[in-house]
């Protein structure tokens, strides 16, 4: 029974990826190539910088310390009873309708593209087919889930190999824990030294929103108390309602860091073949991935599914393990992700000088000119912006 589900399921999910990646980052692309104030670029930069850093970061504790950590054993296969002694009882095939970088190759081009020719009507389609595509993943496959990661712990306890890969992820699951905690405090350093703010206050302020995050497993569910704990560490009101719920979507460091450990631990418990500039290279592109990552629990790691199979070869049991660690612990990395939302904050608050959609300067200047004055260009770039993420926020609550 298993054997027959987890194979239809599978097969659902090899054609339902591709569809995903183009469904999310097609709108997220063009809603933020809508905007041409420079402080959207800025904070997404920044959000980006974020990400990837901590994803290099978990690469190299992961290569510090897996050797002594989960040790030198590893396994060709998660199963090696013979094929034919458990088949399904049918197998439905299932087609993608295109690869993953076709996916995210067009999701780029059509959605610059809708930026350059102002096409509203595909805009509004292409928001309406991510709101389809949310919708499934949230009421039919992060349900299904665990039936589906149920068989393949079926499948690895035929031959012993149960025991030994879930005693080496729950090592991995602790790491991981501690790895986003440290790195919140990396960032809150960081902020601390660019805005001359006592970090630890800072991060102390933060943590109602971490607490929250803990508890509702959702980035855009925590946005007003991660808004209200960004202003009382003094980022002003403009700037707090600008960046918090842009990085809810954009910002999902804690998150990286955990897919990153978790398919490092994969990588080396089943001896894959990846290299380093290999690794790396799927690093960037799991960033971008994580701009459009369902905002439902479990969400990201389905978003990554893509960039694991076609970048790094996992096949669907090395991703249902990611999957069954990183639904685990998965209120961590949100609360990773939140907290550094705050750091950013602080950090976009200092370098616009708090100016961010500030309205001084807007109408006639000192000179009588009217509307020429920098102020009044950051406010019209900064309210645009701010459209933007409030667009795409509602798009994911």
């Amino acid at each position: 029974v298993f054997v027959t589900f987890n194979g239809l399921f599978g097969n659902f999910l090899d054609l339902f990826i591709p569809v995903l990646i183009f469904a999310l980052i097609t709108p997220a692309i063009a809603g933020i190539g809508r905007s041409a104030g420079r402080w959207l670029g800025i904070t997404a930069g920044i959000a980006y910088a974020s990400t990837i850093i901590s994803g290099l970061v978990a690469f190299g504790v992961a290569t510090l310390t897996y050797g002594w950590l989960l040790g030198n054993d590893s396994y060709d296969t998660l199963v090696d009873i013979d094929e034919g002694a458990l088949e399904p009882f049918f197998d439905i095939e299932m087609p993608a309708p295109f690869e993953i970088m076709t996916a995210l190759i067009l999701a780029f081009c059509i959605g610059l593209a809708m930026t350059a020719v102002k096409s509203d009507v595909l805009y509004t389609a292409s928001r309406e087919l991510e709101s389809i595509v949310m919708k499934v993943v949230k009421t039919f496959i992060i349900p299904l889930l665990p039936i589906f990661i149920f068989g393949v712990f079926l499948s690895m306890g035929m031959n012993g190999h149960l025991v030994d890969v879930i005693s080496a992820f729950i090592k991995v699951l602790l790491l991981a824990t501690v790895m986003t905690i440290l790195f919140i405090l990396a960032q809150y350093l960081f902020a601390g030294a660019v805005t001359g703010r006592n970090p630890f206050k800072a991060l102390w302020t933060m943590m109602p929103a971490y607490a929250t995050a803990l508890g509702t497993s959702s980035s855009a569910a925590t946005i007003p108390v991660t808004l209200e704990s960004a202003k009382k560490n003094g980022v002003p009101d403009n700037v707090a309602g600008f960046v918090v719920p842009l990085c809810a979507t954009i910002h999902l460091a804690g998150s990286v860091m955990k897919i990153s450990l978790f398919a490092l631990a994969v990588i080396h418990i089943f001896d894959l073949d990846i290299g380093t500039m290999q690794f790396i290279g799927s690093l960037l592109l799991l960033g971008i991935m994580m701009i459009a990552a369902p905002g439902v629990p479990g969400g990201a790691i389905m978003a990554a599914a893509g960039v694991l199979g076609d970048q790094l070869g996992f096949t669907a049991d090395h991703i249902a393990i990611m999957i069954a660690a990183y639904i685990a612990i998965d209120s961590f990395g949100t609360a990773a992700n939140v907290t550094g939302d705050g750091a950013i904050a602080m950090i976009v608050a200092k370098i616009s000088d708090g100016k961010l959609g500030s309205r001084d300067g807007e109408g006639e200047d000192a000179d009588g000119a009217n509307g020429t004055d920098p102020a009044s260009v950051d406010s019209r770039e900064a309210a645009s912006s701010a459209r933007i993420a409030e667009d795409i926020t509602d798009s994911r609550n």
